[in-house]
């Protein structure tokens, strides 16, 4: 019995306890507890009913549903890939890359003597100098570029460099890139004609846009016309038509009328287009778009001589 009592006794005892604690809780500590869970479910709540209804929209209208942070997006991805083919092109400058492909073109058919001269082995020389060629000429306008990125912020500021879609560092990176595979590919080819024409381009290229002290011959109206003339009326006239005879069909290297004449129409018109730019207006784009034209079109008087 004794055992008994002790253990009313002790049950008595915690009964007492427990009342105590409820009445000397803090109650407002229970309120608070309570408010912040009703606060958290009816934050979660309205978290995923505004999901919920975004994802209903989305659906209706034909749009993607959302996702996480970092997720694929294949839209997102063909969007940054043609902002970047974009910025590219424009880079690249793509009148300069017509006007040379289709200058080098002419030029090379300058050294066709018969119908069977235009043959596979014909074609393959031209691509391997067009696009050795147009590697070097995209080194040449990107260098260009980057010097002059202060002027084309207010001239033309669609280029990349000039928008910032391109850094400095982008910019050196592809001029650099494209310079050495031009060399590569010209080396590659073995043909001395053509490794000649794209050195000359380079060092003639670099000095007229290039900062540095005696160079930049931009600067000079008389120093530029010579660069352009010495590229356009001379480099592309003799060096690809050599490529063509020397190389590809391996005849001596006899200059015909049609390439003298060549020569000389494209070294009048290039002073008269490299002063025209320089000198009065200092349009960059003028001088390859007329200048492309130009071959096209000497080519065709060409063929009025071709029987001299």
């Amino acid at each position: 019995m004794k055992c008994n009592g002790s253990s009313i006794d002790t049950q008595a005892s915690r009964f007492r306890t427990w009342n105590m604690s409820e009445k000397y809780y803090p109650i407002k500590l229970q309120r608070g507890l309570v408010v912040h869970q009703v606060a958290r479910s009816n934050e979660i709540s309205t978290v995923y009913q505004s999901r919920r209804a975004k994802n209903i929209v989305s659906a209706t209208s034909g749009q993607p549903l959302e996702s996480e942070p970092g997720a694929y997006h294949p839209k997102n991805h063909w969007k940054s890939m043609q902002d970047g083919l974009n910025a590219f092109y424009r880079f690249s400058r793509p009148h300069t890359v017509i006007g040379t492909a289709l200058s080098i073109l002419s030029v090379s058919l300058l050294a066709v003597e018969k119908l069977s001269d235009i043959s596979p082995l014909f074609f393959t020389g031209v691509l391997e100098a067009i696009a050795a060629a147009l590697l070097m000429n995209i080194y040449i306008v990107g260098l260009n570029q980057l010097s002059d990125i202060e002027i084309d912020k207010v001239n033309k500021p669609y280029l990349p460099l000039a928008s910032g879609e391109y850094s400095v560092a982008t910019g050196v990176t592809i001029v650099s890139s494209f310079a050495i595979m031009s060399f590569w590919l010209g080396w590659i080819v073995g043909s001395w004609p053509l490794f000649w024409a794209l050195f000359i381009s380079f060092v003639l290229g670099t000095a007229y846009s290039i900062n540095l002290p005696l160079l930049r011959w931009k600067r000079f109206a008389l120093v530029a016309a010579m660069c352009i003339l010495a590229v356009r009326a001379v480099i592309v006239q003799i060096a690809f038509f050599l490529h063509i005879q020397t190389y590809v069909y391996r005849r001596p290297a006899v200059f015909s009328r049609p390439v003298i004449f060549a020569t000389a129409f494209m070294s009048f018109f290039s002073v008269v287009i490299a002063l025209f730019k320089v000198e009065i207006l200092h349009i960059a784009d003028i001088d390859e778009v007329v200048v492309c034209w130009t071959v096209l079109f000497s080519y065709g008087v060409i063929q009025k001589f071709m029987y001299f």
